[in-house]
């Protein structure tokens, strides 16, 4: 499958696009082992792409992506989802599964003719839904859960499949803001104390810089700027990424940067009849 030096994940000269449209050109990343890497951005400049690609969703138009030093096309489908996990952006269930059903479809990657379950799997199961906090939910249907309690369990499926990158595309969304902090708190563990190397696209600044050892900043399919954030954030790159004012200061909590949007003073009043 070619050998190649660099870290378990990374990409290449990556040109990527849907049908005729363009989103991604000629962009490499090398995502450190053993970290969490957050992806950050505006909307429609490629962080999601970019994911897909990573995950072997999207075949690039050009570049090679690199998965345990080998080029992730030359692995088969189960081989890739032992080594990698990825939550996407909206999943859907299959009508009248509960919860348990679901979260043990992330042990299909390990199944094999001769052995269809085994007490490896039912405690791979029983691990992700404890760190998730969806065991109480086991018996539930899918589809009767509120949106932040599907995620959550969407989530245990992934933890269920144990690889050891995950590839999580905005997994805070529909959650409430404990419910953000706890999925973050256990990104930080799996990392920091199980050794998990994650990538995630997140839509809050601040919590990207709160939770991430390393920051990828991108605009327009680029990377305008990678590192940790103590070192690449600031209110001009913050400008150029968002074209939002602001000014930095030191997060009262975690000393990592914060973000701060000036006040002009004014407030904005919507149009007679605009939506909001």
């Amino acid at each position: 499958m070619g050998e190649t030096q660099g870290s378990r994940l990374r990409g290449e000269g990556l040109t990527l696009s849907y049908d005729e449209r363009t989103v991604v050109r000629d962009l490499s990343i090398d995502i450190p082992d053993s970290g969490f890497t957050v992806i950050v951005g505006p909307n429609a400049c490629g962080k999601s792409t970019l994911l897909k690609a990573l995950a072997r969703i999207l075949a690039p138009e050009s570049g090679t992506i690199h998965l345990d030093h080998a080029l992730i096309q030359g692995y088969s489908t189960k081989e890739v989802a032992r080594r990698l996990g990825l939550l996407p952006q909206t999943s859907i269930a299959p009508g009248g599964i509960t919860v348990g059903g679901l979260v043990a479809r992330g042990r299909y990657p390990h199944q094999k003719l001769l052995r269809q379950w085994s007490p490896r799997d039912e405690a791979a199961v029983a691990a992700a839904l404890e760190l998730t906090r969806t065991a109480d939910l086991v018996d539930r249907y899918v589809d009767e859960l509120s949106g932040g309690q599907r995620q959550r369990v969407w989530l245990a499926m992934v933890l269920a499949q144990e690889t050891s990158i995950l590839l999580l595309d905005e997994p805070t969304t529909f959650l409430d803001i404990a419910h953000q902090i706890e999925v973050l708190d256990l990104c930080a563990v799996l990392h920091e104390e199980r050794g998990h190397t994650l990538v995630a696209v997140l839509h809050d600044l601040n919590q990207a810089c709160r939770y991430a050892t390393t920051l990828v900043v991108m605009r327009e399919g680029r990377i305008l700027a990678q590192g940790a954030p103590t070192e690449i954030v600031t209110a001009e790159l913050v400008e150029e990424t968002f074209g939002v004012h602001c000014r930095v200061v030191p997060d009262p909590e975690s000393g990592t940067p914060m973000i701060v949007p000036r006040w002009s003073g004014r407030r904005t009043v919507l149009p007679a009849g605009a939506d909001t």
